[in-house]
């Protein structure tokens, strides 16, 4: 399926995306060709990129901000961003509060 005919089955924001950018998606995908062939991850910052059929299956490791998050291409993810796949924050873990934290801390001898 060429990149027009899968345009015209996807959401106006990503069928514009599409149709504008389809030089960048097949250069992305002739470099992912290539360092497949050559056993090499494929490792992104184009968070952007939106995915196409011929990504099935590959695993592409989409820049957060800090690091390379794996992230395998499925049937589901097709007109998805490939940032979406790639949170750019984690969950907030609160560890035990210090000396000064609560009213009652305040009038312990600090050693």
């Amino acid at each position: 399926m060429s990149l027009e005919e899968f345009a015209k089955l996807l959401p106006s924001r990503e069928r514009r995306t599409v149709l504008r950018n389809t030089e960048a998606i097949e250069k992305f995908l002739r470099r992912c060709e290539k360092k497949i062939k050559k056993g090499k991850p494929i490792r992104t910052h184009l968070r952007e990129m939106v995915i196409v059929p011929k990504m099935i299956g590959m695993t592409i490791h989409v820049h957060n901000g800090k690091e390379f998050i794996p992230v395998k291409i499925t049937e589901e993810m097709l007109g998805h961003r490939l940032g979406e796949f790639a949170l750019t924050r984690k969950k907030v873990e609160h560890g035990a509060p210090g000396i000064g934290a609560t009213r009652s801390t305040a009038f312990l001898a600090v050693k």
